[in-house]
């Protein structure tokens, strides 16, 4: 297969991808996405649905300018008992003004008898008319063939007979659909290319959902089988299950089955950054395991592994992770040897000598250390600190003396159930007592703030830092409320970098305390501020 045979990205992010539970995208987010999408290469973007609800509206009446990308409007075929000229739903649809038109129509015979309830000839008329008049608009046409698959399974003739309605009415593209996401990779790659060597001249797509976790798989092989156009979404978001995961797709095509695409190899290295721009539009925590792009898609825990990837990369590595804007990652666990140690050294710049015996302690600490519940390989920068500890000189940039958190819970002035919670701090910066108090929401916030009342005149660099995330998990639940408990403290800067911090104790707060004191002095560290 040559290299430039050229496969055709359709993102429909922003209208399937908005059909996903908790999912609720503003015009700002639909601008911005639809931005970074035609930015990356993607050659169709389908902006919504005109008419369908006041954003898809509001998008429509004052698109982004694209560069490259073509905007696509989706809608449906004209309905039963009007013309296509005088159907306000396409008239809708067309007033959108977009180059590319994408109508879904029905291509099972028992969907067109239950759900359209209309004979199968006026489907066929709806849609050839449909598309007639959409080339007349001097529009780009795609046909989504809904329930395509499953339609072929049940009656092939039908669904070849709703084929060539659309592709005589003019349009461009046939996209088949397999609208339940229940279809296998060896009937969609099976019914492709019988539509193929039906309909030689027409040109085909892939439209997969995820309900069996297949949609990826389906896309590839309706490819192998002649589709030439792939549709799907940014990190497969969509309605039940998601849809095709463009995100894991992408790369895919252009470095596994050797397929040219509207994304140049530079770009596919910007393919992690989109897809975490899009988690972080959506406020959603990135899959840390997707493929290619997840923060562990490279990441190496066993000792072996390491030693392998010391020698020859490829041996743990599909793909070098630069070429998708991935790194890899050498986990600090219970399961380290001396090989993960030295490289997780060398990715924080600590250059030692593999015969240091200091290594071996180390290795030993982080192994007992484990053993009383921390978790290196998710708490980069506690490891750090604790590194360089042992291996050179790290600030001490306070010490703490006492701290003490008060929650009072009462009804208020007003009758209002209230918990209010108070941190009291002592410590010794720079040889000078201080103590403070501070109230927060919450025993963690109340004392984080009194940390920072007592710091921050003598370190203003933690006024650029915050804190993200905040997680507890239990590691003896047999002992209740008594056991023992990890936190694990997500920070960030004003430069968008984060680190993670953990501590362990029987006492949540006290395990709270000991990630809070990782996280500032990490920060100042990283800061190269002097104690």
């Amino acid at each position: 297969m040559p290299m430039s045979e050229r496969i055709y990205l359709y993102d429909s992010t922003l209208r399937d991808g908005a059909q996903a539970r908790g999912i609720d995208f503003t015009v700002a987010d639909k601008l911005a996405i639809a931005q970074a999408l035609d930015a990356f290469g993607i050659d169709y973007i389908e902006g919504g649905w005109p008419g369908a609800n006041p954003t898809d509206d509001a998008f429509f009446a004052n698109p982004p300018i694209l560069k490259k990308a073509t905007m696509a409007a989706f809608g449906m075929t004209r309905r039963a008992g009007r013309s296509a000229s005088n159907d306000p739903s396409l008239q809708d649809v067309l007033a959108a003004k977009t180059s590319a038109v994408c109508l879904v129509g029905k291509s099972s015979e028992w969907q067109v008898k239950t759900a359209l309830k209309i004979s199968k000839e006026e489907n066929l008329r709806m849609i050839e008319e449909s598309f007639v008049h959409v080339v007349k608009q001097k529009r780009e046409a795609h046909f989504d063939a809904e329930h395509f698959f499953d339609g072929y399974k049940d009656n092939p003739e039908y669904a070849m007979q709703v084929l060539k309605a659309a592709h005589a009415g003019g349009a461009s593209w046939l996209v088949l659909c397999d609208t339940n996401g229940g279809s296998l990779p060896s009937e969609i790659f099976s019914i492709v290319s019988a539509v193929k060597k039906a309909l030689p001249k027409a040109k085909l797509g892939i439209h997969c959902h995820n309900d069996t976790e297949q949609a990826v798989a389906n896309s590839l092989a309706a490819v192998e089988a002649g589709a030439r156009q792939v549709q799907g979404t940014i990190n497969g978001i969509g309605e039940r299950c998601g849809n095709a995961n463009l995100i894991a797709i992408i790369p895919t095509l252009m470095l596994k089955m050797g397929y040219s695409t509207g994304v140049s190899e530079k770009n596919l290295a910007k393919i992690t950054t989109l897809s975490r721009m899009l988690d972080e539009r959506l406020n959603r925590a990135p899959n840390r395991h997707a493929a290619y792009v997840g923060a562990s898609a490279f990441a190496h825990k066993g000792g072996l592994h390491v030693s392998a990837m010391n020698k020859d990369s490829r041996s743990y590595e599909h793909v070098p992770p630069a070429t998708v804007g991935n790194r890899s990652i050498i986990l600090v666990s219970d399961k380290a040897g001396k090989s993960n140690i030295l490289n997780q050294l060398a990715q924080i710049g600590l250059t030692v000598d593999a015969n240091d015996e200091r290594i071996a302690d180390l290795v030993k600490a982080v192994k007992e250390r484990e053993k009383l519940g921390y978790a290196y390989e998710d708490a980069e920068a506690s490891f750090e600190l604790m590194a360089r500890q042992l291996l050179e000189k790290v600030p001490t940039y306070y010490q703490l003396q006492s701290f003490r958190v008060l929650d009072e819970r009462r009804v208020n002035a007003k009758g209002k159930l209230v918990t209010l919670s108070e941190a009291t701090v002592k410590l010794t910066v720079m040889g000078k007592l201080k103590m403070t108090v501070a109230e927060g929401n919450g025993p963690v916030n109340a004392l984080d703030a009194a940390l920072r009342k007592a710091l921050i005149v003598k370190y203003p660099q933690l006024k650029s830092m915050h804190l993200a995330d905040y997680k507890v998990r239990i590691l003896t639940p047999g002992e209740a409320t008594a056991a023992l408990t990890r936190v694990m403290i997500e920070s960030r800067d004003d430069t968008g970098k984060s680190w993670t911090t953990i501590g362990v104790s029987h006492n949540v707060i006290d395990a709270s305390y000991n990630a809070l004191y990782d996280a500032i002095s990490y920060h100042l560290m990283q800061r190269k501020v002097k104690a």
